[in-house]
């Protein structure tokens, strides 16, 4: 094969992307994946409650409730192999009412229907004694063991990486423009680098997955209609809870949740607004009011005031029908070989929970390439492990003087809310899918993300980067293209001297 040419080249870098990757190194294949932004997880993957769901409220006989349940499960061994956070701190979905009881029980029996393990329905006394700061109005709750949380980006960055040390290229700042359509069939695609050839085209553009499949003239019924949610992030030290809370869920989705998170924090959130633009994750007043108040509903005590940061994501929701006969659901997963082109695979409609499925739906794209006729041969040699880089504030006194031994570095904290020192931040520009910018070192080391919110931090990491990219400080940039912290320099050290 020629520099441009690949079996099977996929679109877009967030978590299904990147776990599809992970699951394609696994064979004798020359893997591409191509993402527009400046790093992995810029988009849905990006912004949302990082919450592994137990699938207990996907419609039954979706590829939504099979998938969700499969992922679920998958999560203790992936994490384990690929290092990235995970708990399992169960769910309470409160009801708060006699009136939401009824709808609480049916949640239970789709539970039950989908196989969800471990669920339990629990009493008002053994809630508060689980959650001691719930709604006193709470008369008990659906609970699901299996519930997790983890961070997303650091799973959706590994599974990437992983894919990387087992031979799958990635490249960053590659934006998809067109196909390459030869005798009713897709051979690759048009970028803003260039033409890429493949034999299989994996189309996993989050938000835009439609637009994508659209340009091959395929799936013209298909639509993504993109929904916003906003979020609330609380300080860990004024804002605690013990488990993943839901309210008893409404049409317009599971509600307005409150979650701890692996890093302590607690998050709230999110709302649900059906907007028309893709690229609208503005928070809004009014959506803030609505948060606070839906958090509120589960836990009185929350008080916006504890606020560290707030954002807004957009999930994918697409109108694909559910393939089961007799169930009668027009909101689910889309994963398919294209029916109108050959060589298109679209895994289209990937919102929640999209997050917990993802490493069942690369399982289910590799069965998808075996029954279209693609011969599979497995690696030899292939590595599932994508070994965890030390995290200097998880770490004892006497494991801290070991690292900083091998590495000086070690011991100059350059986040001192967060406790990241210069030598991760190095690591991770120098890791198999390199942090060129602020972001892409926040998203891997946490760094910027407690009480300063990177007010201190963002002056040295500008300098690290220049150092270590051999870049000029007017080079570097936040999150990417257009987003540079310094725009011409106004006095000269030498001036600044005398």
């Amino acid at each position: 094969m020629s520099k441009n040419e690949y079996d099977i080249l996929i679109i877009g870098g967030g978590v299904v992307g990147s776990m599809i990757a992970r699951w394609l190194s696994r064979y004798e294949l020359r893997l591409l994946l191509i993402e527009k932004e400046a790093d992995l997880c810029m988009g849905s993957s990006a912004a949302n409650t990082a919450i592994i769901h137990a699938g207990y409220d996907p419609v039954p006989g979706s590829l939504k409730a099979t998938l969700n349940v499969r992922g679920n499960a998958m999560y203790n061994q992936l994490s384990a192999e690929l290092g990235f956070a995970f708990e399992r701190p169960g769910d309470m979905v409160v009801a708060v009412g006699e009136e939401e009881w009824p709808n609480l029980l049916a949640l239970h029996e789709f539970g039950k229907q989908n196989a969800v393990p471990d669920m339990h329905l629990f009493d008002a006394a053994e809630v508060k004694k689980r959650e001691p700061h719930i709604n006193p109005n709470a008369i008990g709750a659906l609970w699901a063991g299996t519930t997790g949380i983890v961070d997303p980006f650091q799973a959706t960055i590994a599974a990437a990486e992983n894919a990387v040390m087992n031979g799958a290229e990635v490249l960053l700042n590659t934006a998809f423009t067109d196909f390459i359509i030869e005798k009713k069939r897709v051979v690759g695609v048009k970028t803003t680098r260039g033409e890429m050839r493949a034999r299989w085209v994996i189309n996993a553009a989050g938000i835009y997955a439609d637009a994508v499949m659209h340009k091959a003239n395929t799936g013209k019924d298909f639509k993504i209609t993109p929904r916003r949610g906003e979020y609330f992030v609380f300080d860990p030290a004024d804002v605690q809870i013990n488990n993943v809370l839901f309210p008893v869920p409404s049409a317009k989705g599971k509600g307005i949740l409150v979650t701890t998170t692996v890093h302590g924090n607690t998050i709230a959130g999110p709302n649900a607004q059906v907007i028309d633009d893709k690229e609208d994750t503005a928070t809004t007043s009014a959506g803030m009011d609505e948060v606070i108040a839906g958090a509120q509903k589960l836990i009185p005590s929350i008080n916006p005031r504890f606020t560290i940061a707030t954002f807004a994501g957009l999930r994918a929701m697409g109108n694909a029908a559910c393939k089961t006969p007799g169930v009668n659901y027009h909101a689910d997963f889309l994963i398919e070989v294209s029916p109108e082109i050959g060589g298109l695979i679209n895994v289209a409609g990937i919102e929640s929970p999209g997050l917990s499925a993802s490493p069942a739906i690369a399982e289910y794209v590799i069965e998808v390439l075996k029954d279209a006729g693609e011969t599979l041969i497995e690696k030899k040699d292939w590595n599932p492990i994508r070994p965890a880089r030390p995290r200097f504030r998880e770490l004892s006194h006497a494991q801290r003087q070991e690292l900083v031994k091998l590495d000086p570095a070690y011991a100059r904290v350059i986040c001192r809310c967060e406790n990241i020192t210069e030598a991760e931040i190095v690591r991770e520009i120098h890791a198999p899918i390199p942090a060129t910018t602020y972001d892409a070192i926040k998203r891997r080391t946490w760094l910027g993300t407690g009480r300063c919110q990177g007010g201190f931090d963002s002056p040295l990491i500008s300098k690290i980067l220049a150092r270590e990219l051999k870049l000029s400080e007017l080079e570097i940039s936040k999150r990417g293209e257009g987003s540079n912290f310094l725009f011409r320099e106004t006095k000269s050290v030498e001036e600044l001297e005398r």
